[in-house]
């Protein structure tokens, strides 16, 4: 079982490290028009490191023509969010997806990506210290996102600023950092995407799902693959188990096993959709 978190691990870090690159990046952007990078405000992180870290966003195609406001999903690895041109592991492609919704029904949705410190997305994405590869500060991050870029986008855009209208959707240790940062932040997060988790990396998590679990009002979908390590599926399936017994209302949980699942961007990006169908109910 090392071993196998050894190798995932590993994997993991590969896809982080936006020195080694996974995948060849594109020469021209591939991010559609309404994706927009706030530039009036850096974003440094006290206490956590000194990275800067860019925020993309991607406004619906109404935006420009409409007063309305919108509910906002929030996400991390922003890099890989909207354009192949920035991706190290490939391209979600939430602008193409929720485009293509917008032209289909009419919803709209504001997503704030936002980058990862390359080296440093370790320490940015786990509540707690792993014995063997560190980090562990990610309760630093999550506040900054609850506390300080929260109100920055509600202040700046159009948005319907209650939990019920906003998630925090991730994969992979994002997975890790969305679940944590939705349960301690219920009332700022109220729908959480953790995709492809990695609780193997800490049992402190369990500890701390045991006792924050019990939320009422929030909706959490699961999704694991069953090609992305033996440990991936159980952990996944003991964690929503863990919650329904702590009190976590099981209507407001979706676990998906996708058996030919495996650890990429590739493997999410198709998922997306479904993910945020069952968290706004559409």
């Amino acid at each position: 079982m090392k071993k196998i978190l050894s190798i995932l691990f590993s994997l993991i870090f590969l896809i982080s490290s936006c020195k080694k690159k996974v995948l060849k990046k594109e020469n021209t952007s591939t991010a559609s028009k309404n994706i927009v990078v706030v530039l009036e405000k850096e974003f440094v992180i006290k206490g956590l490191n000194s990275v800067s870290h860019k925020i993309w966003l991607y406004l619906p195609p109404n935006y420009e023509t409409s007063t309305e406001k919108f509910p906002v999903i929030y996400m991390h690895d922003g890099q890989n969010l909207f354009d192949k041109k920035t991706s190290y592991a490939g391209e979600w492609e939430v602008d193409e997806t929720l485009n293509q919704l917008f032209k289909e029904t009419g919803k709209g949705f504001i997503v704030v990506g936002v980058e990862n410190g390359g080296e440093k997305r370790i320490e940015e994405y786990t509540p707690y210290p792993h014995e063997k590869y560190g980090g562990g500060k990610g309760e630093i991050y999550v506040d900054f996102l609850a506390n300080e870029l929260k109100p920055y986008i509600d202040s700046n855009y159009r948005t319907k600023i209650n939990g019920e209208n906003t998630a925090i959707i991730g994969s992979s240790l994002g997975g890790l950092i969305s679940f944590y940062g939705g349960l301690k932040y219920p009332n700022v997060f109220g729908k959480i995407g953790a995709l492809s988790t990695s609780f193997w990396f800490s049992n402190k998590i369990n500890d701390f799902a045991n006792k924050n679990g019990n939320q009422k009002n929030t909706k959490l979908y699961f999704l694991v693959g069953g090609k992305e390590g033996d440990s991936m599926v159980p952990d996944t399936e003991n964690m929503a188990k863990l919650l329904i017994d702590v009190g976590f209302p099981a209507n407001n949980i979706k676990t998906k096993i996708v058996t030919e699942g495996k650890h990429n961007e590739a493997f999410w990006k198709t998922e997306f959709l479904e993910v945020i169908t069952f968290l706004y109910n559409l």
